[in-house]
């Protein structure tokens, strides 16, 4: 199957608080993948997360039931492991930002990048899987690490989802976040 690149968002950070993708997200495609590359926060410890809206719906408050796993790895050594985070799960019923990273650094060098996988967001059948990978470097007690973490889940609504807004808890945020279709 080949990727067809859809639209590309590129934030310079000075004002850009959001990036959404409210268009070209139909039925064309039964896969639709968001690459987030060197994703920088403006505040140091923010958090990068994302939120859908149904055909028709908006402000972003989609249910969503889902889970969360990360592994860190100290830049010094002195610490890592893995672990399952309930904190950052979902349970269907606060209709919240599903959160992507966790206490993301602001340093200059530091920057988030992965992937989002939304499958078959145009189907009014079944609720909306998808699954995504990010990497970063975390603020830790002031000490740096790289974090590795894993969310997937469902957002919890059988009509079709056209909206898609990705941000930082807190303040603006640079970088590049592109939208692509599969099929």
């Amino acid at each position: 199957m080949a990727m067809t690149l859809i639209t590309t968002n590129t934030h310079t950070g000075d004002s850009d608080t959001v990036s959404t993708f409210n268009s070209s997200i139909d039925n064309t495609y039964k896969l639709y993948i968001f690459k987030f590359i060197n994703i920088n926060p403006a505040t140091d410890e923010a958090n990068f997360s994302f939120q859908a809206n149904a055909v028709g719906a908006s402000g972003y408050a989609e249910d969503m039931t889902t889970t969360v796993f990360r592994a860190y790895h100290n830049e010094n050594d002195g610490s890592a492991g893995l672990g399952y985070d309930t904190a950052y799960d979902q349970d269907n019923d606060d209709a919240a930002y599903q959160k992507l990273s966790y206490y993301q650094a602001n340093d200059a060098d530091s920057s988030l990048s992965g992937e989002l996988y939304l499958f078959n967001p145009s189907n009014t059948t079944y609720v909306k899987h998808f699954y995504c990978t990010t990497n970063f470097m975390e603020e830790a007690s002031g000490a740096q690490r790289t974090r590795n973490m894993f969310t997937a889940g469902y957002i919890n609504n059988t009509a079709a989802i056209d909206d898609i807004e990705f941000k930082m808890d807190s303040g603006n945020m640079d970088g590049v976040i592109k939208m692509y279709g599969v099929g």
